[in-house]
């Protein structure tokens, strides 16, 4: 089956061409480079892993409830719309809007894929280069898993969001070298990381739970990596260049907050837009997710230089101006600690099995002596 018989709507071309501006350019200076680059470098290639092995995909996936969800985390619950549905409709809803999201997580990891290609050709700095292309390996191993997830375990896919879209197209078209950092390893890659870390903690399914905890273990070195280029190049800039920074920086956050919501799910089951709008803004589980959307983007924001008075005033504007102090190191530490002690615990278990497995093969054989 092609892919494009399981998208609920159409996505239009299946090519999607970006005009690339910019240089690629090469470096001849192949010193040993920033130690704390070279040493995330190590850490990437350290950390190569194969979805095949690590994922357990035996794990079985209910499409009409693949996270668990309550029903209150629905933007319907408590509405005529809801009071109607049967059964079978609320889990078809579910089912659409898992899909919804994780064709976003999709599609995203593939622009994060090419814009880290992009860093590697346009950055100038060769244990840069070397770090982005561990990074485009992690990007394309992330594509895979959500694709196979959705085409194997929910049988369903939704086009790129118009707005996700619009982000990922300005950061690619930039010529200046740093733009793909910025957009992608801060804001899309932090948009990313606030909604994989809402469903990690709170689904009650193993295989999504194990999904989402091993991409984000991933995901804490690309975010340092963006961190620590970015405040080292953003010192060498003038007032207007870091003004022109910030802009992007408002519109993408302003693009992010108000235009991701999966309005797309609740207009394809006939929901009036205006009123789809109202519900998904009435919604405490969107509520949060913009409060924990922002608390990986505002202190890394913060933290690359990048704190003029126009966009703290957009901060303050959209609330999340006290979050510019939150310990970004600490998220992404827990990150990296939650992959762990899920390997651990799959580990432990794997050994307990074949242990009883053992003990129980010796049992059989004594019996028969």
């Amino acid at each position: 089956m092609s892919t494009r018989d399981l998208y609920v709507q159409d996505p239009g071309d299946p090519l999607w061409k970006v005009p690339a501006s910019g240089a690629a350019r090469f470096s001849w200076e192949y010193d040993d480079g920033r130690d704390r680059l070279l040493a995330l470098y190590q850490k990437g290639k350290d950390k190569q892993w194969d979805a095949n092995l690590r994922i357990d995909w035996e794990l079985e996936v209910d499409p009409r409830d693949p996270l668990g969800t309550p029903d209150e985390s629905m933007s319907l619950y408590g509405t005529k719309y809801w009071d109607k549905m049967s059964e079978k409709d609320r889990g078809d809803l579910r089912q659409h809007y898992t899909s919804w999201q994780f064709s976003q997580f999709l599609h995203g990891e593939q622009g994060a894929m090419v814009c880290a290609a992009r860093i590697v050709e346009s950055v100038p700095d060769l244990d840069a280069k070397f770090y982005s292309a561990t990074q485009t390996m992690d990007e394309a191993r992330h594509a895979e898993i959500y694709s196979r997830f959705l085409q194997e375990k929910i049988g369903m896919l939704y086009p790129v969001n118009d707005n996700l879209q619009a982000l990922l197209g300005d950061t690619l078209k930039d010529s200046r070298w740093d733009m793909p950092y910025l957009g992608m390893q801060v804001l899309i890659e932090g948009l990313a990381l606030a909604a994989f870390g809402m469903i990690r903690d709170t689904t009650t399914k193993p295989l999504p739970q194990q999904i989402l905890a091993y991409v984000m273990q991933d995901e804490a070195r690309h975010v340092a990596f963006g961190r620590m280029a970015l405040r080292e190049y953003y010192k060498q800039l003038t007032d207007a260049e870091l003004r022109e920074r910030e802009e992007f920086v408002i519109e993408g956050c302003y693009l992010m907050r108000d235009r991701l919501r999966g309005l797309e799910v609740l207009e394809n089951f006939g929901i009036p837009p205006k009123e789809a709008a109202e519900f998904t803004e009435r919604s405490e589980f969107l509520h949060l997710f913009r409060k924990l959307l922002f608390s990986r983007i505002v202190p890394c924001v913060k933290d690359i230089g990048l704190w003029g008075e126009r966009l703290q005033r957009a901060y303050v504007d959209m609330g999340v101006f006290d979050l510019g102090d939150s310990n970004l190191d600490l998220l992404m530490a827990q990150d990296e600690e939650l992959a762990e002690k899920l390997d651990a615990e799959r580990f432990a278990a794997e050994e307990e099995a074949r242990t009883a497995e053992v003990a129980a093969a010796i049992a059989e054989g004594a019996g028969e002596g």
